[in-house]
C-alpha cells in the first residue's frame, strides 16, 4: 500500500488549521443560541468576545517588595502581536479582559435575570450550582509563578453541566452557562487574588486569554454539553 506523500499531509493539516476558526465560531454560535439569544445578539456577543480579547482593562494594583518584569503593551493585548522590551516594576496590575471576563460575566447575569423572571423557582437550585462550582474552582485553582492563576479548563464545566442536569433539567443551559462562568470569576481568581502578590507577574488579567479562557471556554463547554433550548 502506497503512503500519502508528504505534500498531501501538508495540504490537510493546513485545511484543518484554517477550519478551526469557523468550527469554534459555529460552537461559540451554537452555545449562545441555547441561552435564549437570537442570531443577531449571538453575533454581536461572538464578536464582542473574540474582539474584547485583546483589551485588558486595569483596576488595581498589589504592592510588594520584589521586582517583576511586564510588557509594556500588555493591556491592549499588543503584546502577543508586538515584541516589545521587558520591563521592571515592584507592583502587579490586577486587570480584567472584555473578552474574557466582562462579556460572558455579564451573559451569567442575564441568564440569572432569566431565570428570576421565567423561573424564579430554579433560583434555589442555579445558587447552588454556582456555589459548588465556585467551591470546586477555588480548590483546584494553582498559582503558578510568573504566570498567574492556572486551572484545568475541562473541571469547571464538566462540573457545571452535571449540576445544570441534575438540580434544573429543565433550564439547564443558563445553569450550566452561569455556574461555568462564575465558578472560575469567583473561585479560581478574585478568592486567590491574595496570592497575586507571590507569583512574582508584572500584570495578572483576570479573562486573560481572552476567547481561549477558562472562564469562557468553562460556560460555553459546560453549556454544550446539556441539551435543550429555552
Amino acid at each position: 500500500m502506497r503512503s500519502a506523500p508528504p505534500g498531501c499531509f501538508s495540504l490537510l493539516v493546513l485545511g484543518l488549521v484554517l477550519l478551526l476558526p469557523f468550527v469554534l465560531a459555529n460552537a461559540v454560535l451554537t452555545a449562545l443560541g441555547k441561552l435564549g439569544l437570537g442570531p443577531t445578539s449571538s453575533l454581536l456577543v461572538a464578536v464582542g468576545i473574540f474582539g474584547g480579547s485583546l483589551i485588558n482593562i486595569p483596576v488595581t494594583r498589589i504592592d510588594h517588595e520584589t521586582v517583576v518584569e511586564y510588557l509594556p503593551n500588555q493591556l491592549l493585548g499588543l503584546g502577543r502581536l508586538l515584541s516589545q522590551p521587558v520591563r521592571q516594576r515592584t507592583y502587579t496590575v490586577i486587570a480584567v479582559n472584555v473578552g474574557g471576563c466582562l462579556i460572558p460575566t455579564a451573559l451569567a447575569g442575564y441568564q440569572v435575570a432569566r431565570l428570576a423572571l421565567n423561573a424564579p423557582n430554579v433560583l434555589p437550585a442555579a445558587g447552588l450550582a454556582i456555589t459548588i462550582n465556585i467551591g470546586l474552582c477555588y480548590y483546584v485553582a494553582t498559582p503558578v509563578a510568573g504566570t498567574g492563576i492556572t486551572m484545568p479548563a475541562l473541571v469547571p464545566s464538566l462540573a457545571a453541566a452535571l449540576c445544570g442536569l441534575v438540580l434544573a433539567p429543565t433550564w439547564a443551559p443558563p445553569v450550566a452557562f452561569a455556574a461555568g462562568v462564575l465558578g472560575p470569576v469567583i473561585g479560581a481568581d478574585f478568592l486567590h487574588l491574595d496570592d497575586i502578590a507571590h507569583i512574582g507577574t508584572g500584570m495578572a488579567s483576570i479573562g486573560g486569554a481572552g476567547t481561549f479562557d477558562g472562564i469562557v471556554l468553562s460556560g460555553l463547554v459546560a453549556t454544550l454539553l446539556v441539551p435543550g433550548a429555552l
